[in-house]
């Protein structure tokens, strides 16, 4: 039998350590490959160099940015993507409001001085209170946003996030859509709507979860990821 290619994309301000938890369970049942997005200043771009670097077709898994990515993937091939994951995402486009405080975001790291990555205030927002004395989990992220650095901050801040209704719709295939429940960042009644737009999807929510469900609850999202993509 052959193995799946498994493609995990990250978020914003994220890369391989978001999947740490996830990925020795998926490479038992298939060729793993996690997604560099930082390079690219659209999610076009993103989606164009995941298609050109995995040949074929895959099973996808998108988190927060990385799930616009995999709308944009279903955009432009969806004939590549056998199975899809969507966690702690949206397909919701930006608001006038929402470009607005990512302009001042920016702006603000632009100021001179160190890049402090994502503080321990701002981590209050993205995950749930019941996990917030756990400072592993916080270092972890931390660490995270400040390796990837202001440059990365910038360009991946700037990327518009369109509307990707019409492409969920018109997938057919397996879908997971996952959040936690806390999440306060994509809220879970996003997910409902996701769910319940593509006929061949099922809900997952994730209880004592904000934002960061790989990583706050890594037991939870790797049962889910191996079962739609075993």
């Amino acid at each position: 039998m052959t193995r799946p290619r498994i493609v995990l994309v990250p978020g914003f301000m994220c890369d391989a350590e978001l999947w740490r938890d996830q990925l020795p369970a998926l490479r038992e049942i298939g060729d793993c490959h996690v997604a560099d997005i930082t390079r690219a200043a659209s999610l076009a771009e993103m989606a164009t160099g995941i298609l050109d670097t995995n040949p074929g077709p895959f099973h996808l898994a998108g988190f927060s940015l990385g799930g616009y990515v995999a709308q944009e993937i279903l955009r432009q091939a969806p004939e590549r993507v056998e199975r899809l994951a969507l966690i702690d995402t949206s397909m919701k486009a930006d608001t006038a409001r929402k470009r607005a405080q990512r302009d001042q975001l920016s702006q603000a790291a632009m100021a001179p001085g160190q890049f402090a990555g994502m503080t321990r205030n701002l981590l209050r927002s993205y995950v749930a209170a019941a996990n917030l004395d756990d400072d592993v989990l916080a270092q972890r992220i931390l660490s995270m946003t400040r390796r990837l650095g202001r440059d990365v901050f910038i360009r991946q801040n700037a990327v518009l996030r369109g509307d990707g209704g019409d492409v969920l719709a018109a997938f057919t295939c397996p879908t997971l859509v996952l959040c936690g429940r806390d999440d306060a960042i994509t809220p879970m009644e996003i997910h409902v709507e996701m769910a319940g737009l593509m006929a061949g999807s099922r809900l997952v929510v994730v209880d004592d979860c904000g934002h960061m469900a790989p990583m706050e609850r890594p037991e939870a999202v790797t049962r889910e990821l191996v079962r739609y993509f075993s």
